[in-house]
This record gives C-alpha cells, sequence and structure tokens, in this order.
C-alpha cells in the first residue's frame, strides 16, 4: 500500500510538472541550484563549499565532473571575491552572483592550474561554478536570476516557494 501512494504522489508530481513548467530541480532541495534567464530554466546538481576548508578545497585535483553538476561556494556577508585555479584540473565556468541571486559575473572556461586571481566583483555572496563553457552552450548570461535555499529568501529576487 506504501509504495502505491509513493507511486501516485510521483506520478501526480510529473504531471502536475508537464503543465506548470516546474520540475523538481526547481524546488530549492539542498542538492540543485537553479538558473533562470532569457533562455529558460534550468538546474544543476551541486556539492556545497559554505566553510572555510571545503572553499579552499573547491574542485581541486578532480579530473572531471558531470555535465549538470557543479560546487556551489557560499559567503555569510557580501564581500569581494576572486578565486584561482591552482590544483584544478578541469576548466571551469565561473559564475559570480549578488545576494539576491542575480547573476553578476560570468568568466568562461578558466584555464586549469592557472593561479591568476579571478575577480569576480565587490558585493557577492555566492560563486557556482560549472563545467567550462556550459554557461554559453546553455546560454546563462549576466543578469540571470539563481536560486537556492541558502539565499536571504528575504532579498532573493527568486526565492523558494
Amino acid at each position: 500500500m506504501r509504495l502505491q501512494t509513493h507511486r501516485t504522489t510521483i506520478t501526480a508530481a510529473l504531471f502536475a510538472s508537464l503543465f506548470t513548467g516546474a520540475s523538481f530541480a526547481e524546488s530549492c532541495d539542498h542538492d540543485h541550484v537553479s538558473i533562470r534567464g532569457d533562455f529558460g530554466s534550468m538546474s544543476f546538481r551541486i556539492e556545497i563549499a559554505d566553510d572555510v576548508q571545503e572553499r579552499a578545497l573547491g574542485l581541486m585535483h578532480r579530473e572531471s565532473m558531470p555535465t549538470l553538476s557543479g560546487m556551489l561556494f557560499v559567503y555569510d556577508r557580501p564581500q569581494p571575491l576572486s578565486f584561482w585555479m591552482r590544483n584544478t584540473l578541469i576548466p571551469l565556468d565561473m559564475i559570480f552572483v549578488e545576494p539576491s541571486g542575480r547573476i553578476a559575473k560570468i568568466h568562461p572556461n578558466a584555464v586549469p592550474l592557472d593561479e591568476s586571481a579571478i575577480h569576480g566583483g565587490d558585493h557577492l555572496t555566492h560563486v557556482l561554478e560549472i563545467g567550462g563553457g556550459l554557461a554559453a552552450k546553455f546560454g546563462i548570461s549576466e543578469g540571470d536570476i539563481l536560486r537556492h535555499s541558502s539565499f536571504n529568501q528575504n532579498e532573493a529576487l527568486w526565492p523558494c516557494g
């Protein structure tokens, strides 16, 4: 009986998403970030880096990353953010994000192992790293909006709901 109820719930949710344009990935769970812009909307499965040790390690030493995956770096307060590619083996798009969820800057195809500072801006709370070239491939642009539970929902342009 319990399995049937679970199947019914999943079927109803899938049916609803077909007619509303909603998706499971847009539900603000901790493991996904959604992006909305002129291209439409999409979601990436993410790891969170929200403390000093996790942010220092980031995506270093990884030889690959699934296409719709990434890492979301989360900071407690708005601040200037710069990143580098020390010990990072794969090219990355770095998406620098304001406290409201608006994309302030995209640095495409950061070069593996390059230790040059990549400055994203001065009033930032998040950085999303995805595979190099994916922002352009999917049409993600500066000014697009991110949605995730780590944003202050009172300030978010696209709050969880």
